[in-house]
């Protein structure tokens, strides 16, 4: 667990730094922090603390459900989308699944806790071709792999590619004739162009949705989750869960985080913007980076350690990547943040270089 981005208290144990002066670029959060509306309903939900919170998450679930025209039956939510990747293999028991790769490792990791003789088919993405996934090749190995399962992340954790939703729906009626699940992790999609597939489950049996609130609406230490299941999947996730994981306040926070439209728009506004920003300077640096539709960069440059470090001694953390499979200590995945952040960022890499 300690490859994961976002380890602050590490970091500032190790560089003997005070928060205040760190600046985090190795988890990829909202730049804008939680919404105001949703600190309030937080605050407001304190006096309910004496109570245990809603098992079902009825209300949440139901929001969901008319923010997105989905089935509330059809919805699970979670302790960020963190414990449904864990739940799912949990309660599915894959013996074999293929992974889109380079990927976030806790989808293997989540399989094989599930089931130690869980079988990991990794379909490597290849660097030359921009890490984009070929639909053909994705359905033609996981055919003939014979797996159970495929992982996909859109946009993907951490290149910051994207498959358009036409292209995704193509390779899911591929799989879904072959009787093979698709597990497609969209917990970046609302920073991105693209559409969501969740309004296509209730019509394949054999396609589940990943979505997380933590990164787009900042509630990465409160941790919320859903997603959407053929409703005797969902069914099934709801017998295998654990109790009370949704905790009240996280209840209330996504209820109102769901209310907030314009916070969306801003968002979406800024990292865009911010994203050219970036891409800009990498280029002026010489930097190879992945052309992303996500909050995150991922680039590569055989300076990445030296990059790191120097960053490091600034009190800027960055998420190395060489526990990526397919990947090695030469990348780096940075996050898109505020102008100011991104603007010091651009400034000590260039450090690294004169």
């Amino acid at each position: 667990m300690t490859n994961h981005g976002g380890n602050i208290y590490a970091f500032m144990e190790k560089n003997r730094i005070p928060q205040n002066a760190l600046i985090d670029f190795s988890a990829s959060i909202n730049p804008l922090g939680t919404p105001k509306r949703v600190i309030h309903e937080i605050q407001k939900g304190l006096k309910n603390l004496i109570h245990y919170p809603d098992m079902n998450a009825t209300k949440l679930r139901e929001k969901i459900g008319n923010v997105y025209n989905i089935d509330p039956a059809s919805i699970v939510c979670g302790n960020g989308c963190a414990e449904l990747i864990h739940l799912v293999p949990r309660t599915m028991g894959f013996q074999k699944v293929l992974i889109v790769q380079p990927t976030f490792s806790d989808y293997a990791r989540a399989c094989k806790i599930a089931r130690t003789n869980c079988v990991i088919v990794d379909h490597i993405l290849e660097k030359e071709n921009g890490f984009v996934v070929e639909p053909q090749k994705l359905i033609d190995q996981a055919i003939n792999s014979q797996v159970e399962a495929v992982y996909l992340c859109n946009p993907n954790n951490p290149t910051g590619r994207l498959l358009e939703k036409d292209i995704i729906l193509g390779i899911t009626q591929m799989l879904r004739k072959q009787k093979i699940y698709l597990i497609i992790d969209e917990s970046f999609i609302d920073f991105s162009s693209g559409e969501s597939l969740s309004d296509a489950v209730g019509v394949n049996p054999y396609l589940m949705i990943l979505r997380s609130m933590t990164k787009f609406y900042a509630l990465a230490g409160l941790r919320l989750g859903w997603g959407v299941f053929p409703l005797h999947i969902a069914e099934m996730l709801r017998e295998c869960k654990e109790p009370w994981s949704v905790n009240t306040l996280a209840q209330a926070a996504g209820i109102a985080a769901l209310e907030e439209v314009s916070y969306k728009e801003k968002t979406r506004e800024l990292i865009g913007k911010q994203r050219q920003a970036l891409a800009k300077g990498f280029t002026d640096l010489g930097i190879e980076y992945i052309p992303s539709d996500a909050n995150y960069y991922l680039f590569y440059t055989p300076h990445a350690q030296k990059i790191a470090e120097y960053l490091a001694s600034k009190g800027i953390l960055v998420r190395g990547c060489s526990n990526f499979k397919g990947l090695d200590h030469r990348y780096l995945r940075v996050a898109v943040k505020s102008p100011k952040h991104n603007r010091t960022l651009l400034k000590y890499m260039k450090d690294c270089f004169v």
